[in-house]
């Protein structure tokens, strides 16, 4: 089949699908709010906590080395795992929602918990999910040394009758106190290096879901475009895992600030945002066809696309613009596209030049 080449008149939103990232950062503030009252608990003791809530990741103090510790998850894209009836695809994408967000502040991720909630036990799901975790714990370099399974039907309820599950996980790496990096030393006209994404990733799946299946009423089965692959295959994509490249690059040039664009895509930026500085994306990739798709059926904004997806760049890289030449060679070494998007401004907040040549020519994501 191939999808409808006419546009929807009605402009769309992510919040519209069923996800208010404005309501989610609210939550955000309030938890932050609660559990920092906890922080006095370890002050002064083996294990007190460094650094404020709301980073990539959270940091321990141990002695001369942190521990950085993070909890993340999959998302609505078991759903889709569960549609297309392939799960061997999703561990890939727990570990790297896991890693990718470790080596934000620095860290090298050592070892993986997972948490896996069903609606009743299948072992071929079950094998298929775990086949996907040590997979990507291969391409992370990380143990998954255990996790906890859950036989909930009461509380899961998937796509699919009796195949519901639920995939998250809490990882651990750890950083050399004085290498933490978090954003402080970034400085004006830092350059931003951006690495290719995989396609959708693990972030704006319910919107990508809506958008195919209620809004086109595909078949996960249907053909994607002209690529020959199904619109279930290119929201199955796992997520691509960043580590080694970036645990390079770090090693090689000196590193102002990581951030891996997830959930609010370029807005996550701002988490970098230590003084009256901004950042201004004026060379962005085309986007891939997946995100010109969900934009052409569903008719949502540059702004709406641009802080909902990835759009082509999965990890973003402040440095210095000597360093530029060393992180194409390391790249390259990896076999990963990595380029110049943009740098750093005295402006606070994150600029967009439309990469589409669209009539706004910037616009603010965050």
């Amino acid at each position: 089949m191939k999808l409808k080449t006419d546009s929807v008149k009605d402009s769309y939103t992510y919040e519209k699908s069923g996800v208010s990232v404005k309501k989610a950062k609210d939550a955000h503030n309030i938890i932050g709010e609660l559990i920092k009252e906890t922080f006095k608990f370890r002050k002064g003791e083996f294990g007190g906590v460094l650094g404020e809530y709301g980073h990539y990741a959270s940091l321990i103090d141990v002695g001369n080395i942190c521990l950085a510790l993070h909890a993340d998850g999959v998302g609505t894209k078991v759903l889709v795992a569960q549609m297309m009836n392939k799960y061997d695809t999703v561990g890939i994408d727990l570990v790297a929602m896991n890693a990718n967000d470790l080596i934000c502040i620095g860290a090298e991720p050592i070892c993986l918990l997972d948490y896996l909630a069903v609606e009743k036990i299948d072992d071929q799901i079950v094998s298929e999910i775990m086949k996907g975790v040590v997979a990507g714990a291969k391409e992370a370099n990380m143990a998954v040394i255990g996790g906890e399974t859950a036989i909930i039907p009461d509380i899961i309820k998937g796509s699919v009758k009796e195949k519901g599950f639920d995939l998250a996980g809490v990882s651990l790496g750890f950083v050399q106190k004085e290498e933490v990096i978090n954003g402080e030393k970034i400085e004006v006209d830092d350059i931003i290096f951006g690495l290719e994404s995989n396609g959708i990733h693990s972030n704006g799946l319910t919107l990508a879901r809506k958008t195919y299946f209620e809004k086109e009423k595909c078949k996960v089965t249907d053909e994607f475009c002209d690529t020959g692959h199904s619109i279930g295959d290119e929201l199955l994509r796992p997520t691509k895992i960043y580590v080694k490249v970036v645990l390079d690059i770090i090693k090689n040039v000196e590193v102002h600030g990581l951030a891996h664009i997830t959930g609010g895509a370029f807005s996550k930026l701002m988490r970098l945002s230590f003084k009256e500085i901004g950042f201004e994306l004026t060379s962005l990739p085309k986007p891939p066809m997946i995100f010109q798709d969900i934009q052409r059926i569903t008719n949502i904004s540059n702004v709406e696309a641009y802080r909902t997806f990835n759009m082509g760049i999965g990890f973003c890289i402040v440095t210095s613009k000597d360093n530029l030449e060393i992180m194409q060679k390391i790249c390259d070494k990896h076999k990963i596209e990595g380029k110049l998007i943009g740098n750093i401004i005295n402006k606070k907040g994150v600029i967009i030049k439309d990469p589409l040549g669209g009539s706004v020519d910037k616009f603010t994501v965050g």
